[in-house]
Parts: structure tokens; sequence; C-alpha cells
């Protein structure tokens, strides 16, 4: 008796966290346009100037393509280039297929066969948090799909993380899938505040953000799959890919941090990287943590457009560099 009552509780939760993501998705609906690669139907926003040299931008986890809508960002560099935002495959609108284990690598072939079918010639592509990862994926793996790299508040360097154990569970077969659709996005509502708030410590949440960002589009049980994906795979990944970080001399490389990120250690991460790279570009700013990208939006502006410089040979990559 006591199995089939949590056997109908728990359908009955699965029932109501499905109902309550299609409800959030009819609320914030896709903004973009479709493209089909890699097997896969990615979302992405697409705005500026058509002549413009191009720029991708790429989110961190949980959240979506507006992340970078809301901060200003997009339309800053959309005064002068042609600017693309992509949903990574599983969050926002775009698909993520259980027929591949979805590590950054992987996403990076999307991206680079996506970028063939829009015509995106070798863009500066800006990647934030675990996008960060997916840009260096694709500056190692197709260097000649990019010409640039902009990495905000990365993680490049494998550390023990108590978060990763925190929020891989739901990535696992089949007991995932339990988790996802039923306690899984309970369990989130009451977690998300406080993980929204450490992100943007010791700045508050912009309002813009939360309306961009909303919790119930985070909460769909496939796009928690992706999230718990996405930490699973972090930490090995980059042990696999750390040694060859200098590879990607070849091309200019902009690294920007919080000064107080919360989430990401500075020293340890993007300062690292910074030496690891010959040539890159070190920014990081003070006051702020790890959604750089909200609280400086013109610096991260600017940086893309000093790679893009850089990368046409107009001007060698130079912007003010300050060390942890």
């Amino acid at each position: 008796m006591a199995t089939s009552r949590a056997t109908t509780a728990l359908a009955a939760t699965a029932l109501f966290n499905r109902a309550s993501a299609r409800r959030a998705e009819r609320k914030h609906p896709p903004q973009g346009h479709f493209v089909q690669a890699g097997g896969v139907q990615l979302h992405y926003r697409e705005g500026g100037r058509r002549d413009g040299s191009p720029v991708v931008l790429l989110h961190g986890n949980a959240v979506r393509a507006e992340d970078w809508i809301a901060s200003g960002v997009f339309d800053l560099l959309a005064k002068r280039h042609r600017v693309l935002a992509f949903d990574r495959a599983g969050y926002g609108y775009s698909e993520r297929p259980r027929d591949r284990l979805w590590t950054a690598e992987a996403q990076a072939v999307v991206f680079a066969e996506a970028f063939a079918h829009l015509d995106i010639d070798q863009p500066v592509v800006v990647g934030h948090s675990w996008g960060a990862l997916v840009a260096v994926a694709l500056g190692l793996d197709h260097p000649r799909a990019v010409s640039g790299l902009v990495l905000v508040s990365g993680y490049h360097f494998p550390t023990a993380r108590a978060d990763v154990a925190l929020f891989s569970p739901p990535a696992l077969p089949v007991v995932g899938d339990v988790i996802r659709y039923t306690f899984g996005p309970l369990l989130g509502r009451l977690i998300a505040p406080k993980m929204i708030r450490d992100m943007f410590a010791p700045a508050p949440v912009p309002p813009a953000f939360t309306a961009a960002v909303p919790v119930p589009m985070m909460l769909r049980p496939w796009q928690v799959k992706a999230s718990a994906e996405d930490a699973a795979t972090m930490t090995p990944r980059t042990a696999t890919v750390a040694e060859r970080y200098g590879e990607l001399g070849h091309l200019p490389v902009s690294i920007m941090a919080g000064g107080e990120d919360r989430i990401v250690d500075v020293g340890r991460q993007s300062a690292r990287l910074h030496r690891a790279i010959p040539g890159s570009d070190l920014r990081v700013i003070p006051g702020l943590g790890h959604m750089v990208h909200h609280g400086a939006p013109k610096m991260v502006a600017d940086a893309v457009t000093a790679v893009a410089a850089a990368a046409s040979g107009r001007a060698p990559l130079s912007l003010p560099a300050r060390s942890p």
C-alpha cells in the first residue's frame, strides 16, 4: 500500500512538473531563429550589422541565450558587429538528444557546423562560464572556424567542487530521470534564489536577468538534465585538455573575470589560463562576481572589439590588464 501511494505521489509530481514546464514555455516562447546542425536543432538570437565582423555568444550553465541580451552586451556589440547568441544544447529551445555525451568538444562540433550553415565566417567566440569551455574547444579542435576568443569567468583547470556532487545526480541514467521529473525541480525552486544571488554577488541580481532567465525555465526537466550533465563532465574535461591550452597562442584571446567571483576561483582559473596561453590578455575587474557581463557589459564589448581588431591585423591585442 505504501509503495502504491509513493508511486502515485511521484506520478502526480511528474505531471505537475511537466505542466509547469510547458506553462513556462508558453509564457516565454522562442524569440529567435532555428538552425539544424550536427543532427540537432539550435535556437539562436541574431542582431546587428550584416556587414559587421561576426561575434558568437555562448552562455553558461542553467541560463540561456537571453542572458546575453539582458546583460546589455548583445546590444552594445550589435552597433558594429553581426551578433548571434545561441542556446547551447538542452538549454532554452535547443535540442539535446541522448545519442551522445554532450561534452564541450561535442558541443563545439555542432557549433562549427552551425557557423558554416549560417555563413558565420570565423567569428570571435565569447564564452561565459561553462560556455567558455565550448569556446576553448572550438579554438583547439576547430581553429579555422574562429578568429579569436573572449573567455569570461571560465573554469579551465580541475579542482574539487562540492557543487558538482550536488548538481550531477539528475544526469544519472534512470535514477536521474526520476529526480528531474519529480522532486528535482521542487528542490530547485528552494535553492535557485541563493544560487542566483551567489552568481551575482557582491552585486545585486538585476531585474533584467530575472525577467530574461526566469527560474521556471531553468527548472524544466530537460534543462535540469542538461545542467546536470554539464556539471558532471566539467572537471574531467578540464583534466584532459589543460596541457593543450598553449595551442591557443595562435589566436587573440582575452580573458575576463570578476575579482570577487564566488563560483570560480580567479587565481586558479583565469589567471592561470592567462599564463598558459602566450600573448593572451587578462582583465580582472574589482568588485564584480561571476556575472561579469552584467556588471561590466561595455568592458566585455570592448574586449570583443579588441580581439576582432587583433584577428584582422588592424591592431595588437591591448587592454589594460589587472592581475588578482
